[in-house]
């Protein structure tokens, strides 16, 4: 625990100092975010600047050389996969910004990007967990599925990716759901076996400390009104980093239930779209992800990203209580 808040404090310490610095130099390079039409209401934020999930990236670049060992795979794996999607989010920022409009890759190498990097995630893990062994919630009881844990695993990046990606649509909602989906795991691991590796275990925890410490900072300057946008190089980022490391704690289905609000984002847009198409133009919710349906109803944002964390907080605080 204690060294759990040391990578906290020195990832905020890290952040503080740098947010000032990445914010001026992304207000320098015009990297404004160009807000789509039909967002209306978000008017008023075009132009802030985006990229912003360099303030709390770079505590991990600078620290994790510190404790990353050749020994310790499974954390190598999940910083390095992680740092793969920032590019990959980086690249599609950059594309925007460069183009001032608010479509940076194409769809099929956004799909080619993602799911490369989520293939050899999901290879490596099957050969060292070549029984499939993942742990059911609540029952919590190991079942061995086999081979299968490799679509398993990368449909979970993919997925998971992408829903922290979606929920990144108003100011601090993907930033405080991610601190309270980290705090949980941190808590949660502590009842798993991590392959057996207490070091591993502390790895991943001090992984989870650095990146709460990074989004603490953030948020600081991310809260409504925003100053900084955290951009597709942030939220995949979160993204990747949420899923594997619930994946390589065998907790992959833990991240539907303590991350149900990126399940929310994403299914209310399948929903809608697939209800759309059904329907020829008829709607379930007024706008999607739901947070802009709540927006449309009247909410706040301040309301909205309280409701997320709030949920996100009782969740987690009923996975701990089934493990007691």
């Amino acid at each position: 625990m204690r060294n759990i808040l040391i990578y906290v404090i020195a990832a905020f310490v890290i952040s503080l100092i740098a947010a000032p610095f990445i914010i001026k130099g992304l207000r320098r390079l015009k990297a404004g975010q160009a807000i789509l039409h039909y967002v209306d209401f978000h008017a008023s934020k075009s132009g802030t600047p985006t990229m912003g999930g360099f303030i709390f990236i770079l505590p991990m670049i600078l620290l994790s050389p510190i404790f990353l060992r050749s020994n310790t795979p499974f954390a190598l794996v999940i910083v390095v996969s992680s740092l793969g999607f920032a590019l990959l989010g980086f690249l599609d920022d950059f594309i925007k910004v460069k183009t001032k409009k608010n479509l940076g890759l194409r769809a099929y190498q956004k799909i080619i990007g993602q799911g490369g990097i989520a293939l050899l995630v999901a290879i490596f893990y099957f050969l060292v967990n070549q029984e499939g062994r993942i742990l059911i919630p609540f029952v919590n009881i190991y079942f061995d599925i086999g081979w299968f844990i490799i679509p398993l695993v990368f449909i979970a990046i993919i997925a998971t990716t992408n829903s922290v990606n979606l929920t990144d649509g108003i100011d601090g909602l993907a930033g405080s759901v991610t601190i309270a989906y980290l705090v949980f795991f941190i808590v949660i691991s502590y009842f798993v076996s991590v392959g057996g590796s207490l070091l591993e275990l502390g790895q991943m925890h001090w992984i989870s400390a650095i990146t709460i410490g990074g989004l603490m900072t953030f948020l600081m300057f991310n809260t409504n009104k925003a100053k900084v946008f955290m951009g597709d190089t942030g939220s995949l980022y979160l993204g990747s980093l949420v899923a594997t490391l619930a994946i390589f704690s065998f907790m992959s289905f833990f991240i539907i239930i303590l991350g149900i609000m990126y399940v929310v984002s994403s299914l209310s847009v399948i929903i809608q779209v697939a209800y759309f198409k059904k329907t020829k133009g008829k709607r379930v919710f007024l706008m999607t992800p739901f947070h802009h349906h709540l927006e449309k109803k009247g909410f706040a944002e301040a309301r909205i990203v309280a409701v997320y964390l709030i949920i996100t907080v009782v969740i987690g605080l009923g996975i701990v209580a089934s493990f007691l």
